[in-house]
């Protein structure tokens, strides 16, 4: 995976992404919102917004700022922005997750919703999370991950050479994605129909992540 493989990728869902990806994701992301616990005022960052999908689903007393890649999956996002008439939305940018250009401890709530097994380097993204978050802030993942059952975890590891044209990778494993990013996780609950996906909460302990990281 490289951004210009999901630039090209992203650029050929977006049109299709809320059919295809709407309603049977959409429970993880309701999961994933509530467990922020947004307070009055909070700023949220929402790293691979896609297409605005969870905009909904975030209560209006919270200032969200929203980024991706895909400049044609955020034109849909700002499009639905101005039809919604979301004043909560503040700021809606085309920005690589793994080299963010907002200042260090910038947000309370930081979450990415189906990005993790997108991003060429996940512990990459996940040390920008950390970094653009404020110390003992909320992080929150929501992804599939490599199945443990054994017949669809063998057709994930079979398609997954074809990473780059699906946009994701189809066998990423949640131990190694742990492991990798040294994420201290709170919480991890399975999410959708059939538990097809996983919802990792973390809080943003910057000491003791760096800590671990240098005792790995």
């Amino acid at each position: 995976m490289n951004i210009r493989a999901i630039e090209h990728a992203y650029k050929r869902y977006a049109g299709v992404y809320d059919l295809v990806f709407g309603g049977v994701f959409q429970p993880g992301r309701k999961t994933a919102v509530e467990r922020m616990r947004c307070s009055l005022g909070e700023k949220v960052l929402e790293v691979g917004v896609g297409t605005g999908l969870s905009f909904s689903l975030y209560p209006k007393h919270i200032l969200l700022t929203g980024i991706d890649i895909s400049r044609d999956m955020l034109a849909v996002a700002q499009a639905r922005k101005i039809r919604d008439r979301l004043s909560n939305v503040v700021q809606l940018s085309v920005m690589d997750a793994e080299n963010m250009a907002f200042h260090d401890n910038s947000f309370d709530k930081v979450v990415a919703m189906y990005v993790a097994s997108v991003v060429p380097d996940p512990a990459r993204l996940v040390d920008e999370m950390r970094r653009v978050c404020k110390p003992n802030g909320r992080l929150i993942f929501v992804n599939h991950f490599h199945s443990q059952n054994p017949l669809l975890g063998t057709l994930e590891s079979l398609i997954s050479p074809w990473s780059s044209q699906l946009g994701f990778h189809p066998d990423f494993s949640l131990d190694r994605f742990m492991n990798k990013s040294g994420l201290l996780a709170t919480d991890i609950r399975p999410v959708n129909i059939f538990n097809f996906c996983t919802m990792v909460e973390a809080v943003n302990n910057k000491r003791l992540s760096e800590r671990l990281a240098m005792a790995a």
